[in-house]
């Protein structure tokens, strides 16, 4: 099978049902008949930008991060503060740049939703697996950055 006809399935699959982790995905695959590993479904979760939400019930499930490409501009803020609040553990600035800690495997998803925010104190991001760097042109751009996200976080 290939790599888009998989990735379809997955979003198919999250849209249609609750699901809390990898195995229960790969559970769900092999139902329609898709054999895929472990490695394969976390590189389709980073490539799709699936990540994990907070349910109303509290529980931890998969999520399409993009989940609506009609969002409104208030609909955006909003996501945007959700996603900083559940996936951003820490907020720090260094001269003219803002590290953000994140969950674990989370760092990539932020830095494209803060590049997607357009933000004009930014100059650029770089992100690694839990923790990423946002460059400002300098410490005032930084803080302004930095307080917006430390706002958002409580």
């Amino acid at each position: 099978m290939k790599k888009a006809q998989r990735h379809e399935i997955i979003k198919e699959l999250l849209m249609q049902n609750t699901i809390r982790t990898q195995e229960e995905l790969l559970q769900l695959l092999k139902m329609k008949g898709i054999n895929a590993t472990q490695a394969t479904i976390s590189r389709d979760l980073n490539d799709l930008q699936i990540v994990k939400i907070t349910n109303e019930a509290g529980e931890k499930q998969f999520a399409l991060f993009n989940e609506a490409d009609n969002r409104s501009e208030d609909e955006d803020n909003h996501h945007f503060q959700q996603m900083i609040h559940e996936m951003v553990t820490k907020v720090d600035r260094v001269q003219f740049m803002t590290i953000v800690h994140t969950l674990a495997d989370n760092a990539q998803m932020i830095s494209a939703l803060i590049d997607e925010m357009d933000l004009p104190e930014k100059v650029a991001t770089l992100a690694g697996f839990d923790t990423l760097v946002i460059i400002s042109k300098d410490e005032a751009d930084a803080q302004k950055i930095t307080d917006l996200l430390q706002s958002y976080l409580f």
